[in-house]
């Protein structure tokens, strides 16, 4: 499945803007880090873009969530390495994060909502604006961007990465879509 084809079928799937949003930002945060990390770039913006497509319909049903998107993504034929990163996002599951598309999956998740969060508290509500700096700080706030765990986030020192150069990967990676996010300013 292409870029293309799996937006296409994420479309069919989501319907709220935000989690299209959500997705596409976790999409190229995981594009980032795959290409930092040298492994597979379109294999890892897939898991990203697809990692929330049953959020429509198990949103509020945590016992569901991943478990459905995972369906519908062996459904699809997606390689079952994506297919289980998808399941095991879903810390519910008990599932353990074991490759580095499982690990990296499960920190760039939160990180997304989070730079949003920095972005929409801005004035100008952009994104290209937001700093490192400002991340870092807002970072040790716990009430800031409250259901972002800064725990998982952390966790990409098991990818071998700072926090500050997950951060800053994460943030270029929006960087370069804030006009697909609506964060442009």
């Amino acid at each position: 499945m292409n870029r293309e084809q799996a937006l296409e079928l994420l479309k069919q799937h989501l319907n709220n803007e935000n989690h299209i949003n959500h997705s596409l930002a976790v999409e190229a945060i995981m594009r980032g880090l795959a290409e930092r990390l040298g492994e597979d770039v379109e294999k890892y913006g897939l898991a990203g873009l697809l990692h929330d497509i049953d959020y429509d319909i198990t949103g509020e049903d945590p016992h569901r969530h991943s478990l459905v998107g995972a369906e519908i993504l062996q459904e699809q034929g997606l390689p079952e390495d994506i297919v289980y990163a998808v399941k095991a996002h879903n810390e519910i599951h008990g599932l353990p994060r074991q490759s580095l598309l499982d690990k990296t999956l499960w920190a760039a998740d939160p990180v997304s909502g989070f730079i949003i969060a920095a972005a929409l508290v801005r004035p100008d509500k952009d994104l290209k604006e937001v700093q490192l700096k400002s991340l870092k700080k807002r970072f040790k706030e716990k009430a800031f961007a409250r259901g972002a765990s800064r725990e998982q986030m952390a966790s990409c020192s098991e990818l071998g990465l700072e926090l500050d150069e997950f951060l800053t990967i994460a943030l270029d990676s929006m960087k370069k879509i804030a006009a697909e996010l609506g964060l442009d300013g």
